[in-house]
């Protein structure tokens, strides 16, 4: 099977994902800007929730530009990394209103730490379903930056319940590791 129903179908899914969170941003009662301070958590939550959909839809774009082909493994695969990735508008809003709080943390960590999951599981099917010498295999070599991230949001999802502003910030350090697209992969693209 070719990959350009499954990309499409990806790229319609992040779309909406995108768009339910901006949905969620409510505007203040009154108009001024005072009454935007209340409100600045909230959009930065937004802020770091669109960079990561933005960073999965860059890296998701460069993996099927190099995938020949799909089959059922392939299919399922990405509908689990899409599932994980629907999570976000939920976890976003909660955390954007209790960014405090150890519960909305963690669990905005955990739903991020299984969007790493499934797209190294997704990457592992279309890597299994290829040839030896397939270019994804090369490129992705030992993979320390991917490694890296699952280590900072597990140390994120444990820290949220010491505390959150470090938890936090070990969400932020993963998503600026990545806020380029995967050189690696780009490279690797004739």
């Amino acid at each position: 099977m070719k990959t350009n129903r499954l990309e499409a179908f990806s790229d319609g899914v992040l779309a909406i994902i995108i768009t339910i969170m901006v949905l969620k941003l409510k505007t203040p009662e009154e108009a001024t800007l005072k009454a935007l301070i209340p409100k600045i958590p909230i959009f930065i939550s937004y802020l770091f929730s669109f960079i990561y959909i933005g960073i999965y839809w860059n890296n998701h774009h460069h993996l099927f530009q190099i995938t020949e082909k799909v089959n059922g493994k392939i299919l399922w695969a990405n509908l689990h990394l899409l599932f994980w990735l629907s999570l976000i508008p939920f976890t976003t809003s909660w955390i954007g209103e209790n960014y405090t709080v150890s519960a909305p943390v963690a669990l905005y960590g955990f739903v991020l730490l299984m969007s790493a999951v499934a797209y190294f599981i997704l990457q592992g099917a279309i890597i299994n379903n290829h040839s030896d010498d397939f270019v994804l295999r090369k490129a992705i070599g030992k993979d320390i930056k991917g490694k890296m991230s699952l280590f900072l949001y597990l140390a994120g999802l444990f820290l949220s319940f010491a505390n959150t502003w470090i938890a936090i910030a070990c969400y932020i350090i993963v998503a600026v590791m990545w806020f380029i697209p995967d050189r690696r992969v780009e490279n690797n693209i004739k």
